[in-house]
């Protein structure tokens, strides 16, 4: 599929002043900062299958949408960064230099819309991808296998206008073609912000498929002559924008001769029922119409995409997970950690007492006895409680109540110990929180230094 303004579209952009897909939406994190996404590079083999746990079936993303042997596992970098790592059969790119090269002219097309690419490996009959990991899923998850609640109204077009501007960044890149743009390939970032699989970009090479959808959502030309052209990312984004209207895989055949029946309503998703103006839906099925139109010619091209679903948008200010009812994820670790950043990273609870005991850390266990009788007050009696039963827990491996109970001490003290802090520290790692485990062993090794400075 492509991601082209067609040279040869016949249907003109509206007046550009209304073209608000350009506007700054600080919301949902408009201003990507590039600094943030790592230099592509070539990565060893060794590495890749340590990130993998040895390419481990555990590992394989669900949803991924990918069949045998081009699989995406998920992966972990040694300095703490999850990644998505795609893999392909030796035959899909015989060529190694080849794979390299096409690999890295993805990897130059960074967008805040796109889920960036930022390696390869080709080594022996190893050919593999690496990109940013998205933590929330694929849009087909959301929309046809959602556990809590549909996707909203207002999320369903931002999805379509966030692709609609990933695609006419890979037109201005000059990438040209886009292979098999679906719901798999749409991802959801730690924001909650949709953006679109780099691996697509990818030319497919040898392995003789460039869609792996159900013929009924094939561009017509590709049924004709086998082809992709660039032209066909826009039908496709149509088929997106059916799935996004309806909740459910409809065939383009059925919904155009609904919308030419005038049964625009029969296409909507039930569960959106108040969510939307009549207008507002009517506009969308109008666009996706246009978009699944046989002749290629017929079809808009990105800007006009962009013109007519921006306008749609009516809450830019609510952040993407917000929107749909996620916990947002925490932001990556810094790539250059200290020792004891490095330690939590890697949830390893060992080092990371080590490094506490070496900055004079000690436990303070039985420190409630040496308490003076004038001190023993209700709120220390509370304290002292509040502490045992964080321990408690804490021995019990109840690390979720062990948090609660430490927080609760940690704004009844005065000057919070050292123990404290490091018990609490233990407590986020094992709860699958490395970013708040780090300021707490911060905190211990700067009270444990304190008492140093004191004795």
């Amino acid at each position: 599929m492509g991601c082209l303004q067609s040279k040869t579209s016949n249907v003109q952009s509206p007046d550009e002043e209304s073209l608000q897909a350009d506007k700054p939406d600080l919301a949902n994190g408009d201003h990507l900062e590039q600094d943030q996404v790592p230099v592509f590079k070539e990565y060893d083999l060794s590495e890749l299958r340590k990130a993998t746990n040895g390419f481990s079936s555990d590992h394989i993303v669900s949803e991924s949408g990918e069949k045998a042997p081009n699989v995406v596992y998920r992966g972990k970098l040694e300095y703490g960064r999850l990644v998505a790592v795609k893999r392909f059969s030796r035959q899909s790119w015989p060529d190694s230099q080849q794979f390299v090269a096409e690999a890295s002219g993805v990897g130059k097309v960074r967008h805040k819309r796109l889920v960036n690419l930022i390696g390869c490996c080709a080594e022996g009959d190893e050919r593999l991808l690496v990109a940013e990991f998205m933590p929330n899923d694929t849009l087909s998850k959301h929309l046809f296998h959602w556990d809590k609640q549909p996707l909203p109204w207002e999320m369903r077009l931002r999805v379509a206008n966030y692709i609609a501007q990933a695609l006419d960044h890979c037109n201005t890149e000059n990438r040209k073609i886009y292979h098999d743009l679906n719901a798999y390939r749409i991802l959801f970032d730690e924001d909650g912000d949709p953006r679109l699989s780099s691996f697509g970009l990818m030319k497919n090479s040898r392995d003789g498929k460039s869609y792996s959808t159900n013929l009924a959502y094939t561009p017509p030309e590709f049924l004709r002559t086998g082809r992709v052209i660039p032209e066909s990312v826009i039908y496709s984004y149509g088929t997106v924008l059916l799935d996004l209207l309806s909740g459910k895989h409809i065939p383009p055949s059925h919904a155009l001769d609904l919308i030419r029946g005038k049964n625009v309503l029969v296409l909507m998703d039930s569960s959106l029922e108040g969510q939307y103006a009549n207008e507002d839906a009517t506009k969308l099925v109008e666009l996706a119409s246009k978009c699944l139109q046989s002749e290629a010619r017929d079809r808009p091209n990105s800007k006009f995409l962009l013109t007519a679903v921006a306008p749609l948008q009516k809450q830019t200010e609510v952040a993407s997970h917000v929107l749909m009812g996620l916990q947002k994820t925490a932001a990556p670790l810094p790539t250059m950690l200290s020792p004891l950043g490095k330690a939590c990273a890697r949830m390893d609870l060992t080092a990371v007492h080590d490094i506490l005991l070496k900055t004079g850390y000690r436990d303070e266990e039985g420190a409630e006895n040496e308490l003076s009788f004038q001190e023993w007050t209700q709120q220390v009696q509370e304290m002292l409680n509040t502490k045992k039963f964080g321990d408690i827990a804490f021995r019990d491996k109840d690390f979720k109540s062990a948090i609660d109970y430490y927080s609760k001490l940690v704004v009844m003290m005065s000057v919070p110990s050292a123990t404290v802090f490091a018990r609490r520290a233990l407590s986020y790692l094992m709860n699958g929180q490395p970013e708040l485990a780090l300021r707490d062993a911060m905190q211990a090794q700067v009270g444990a230094k304190s008492g140093q400075d004191e004795n």
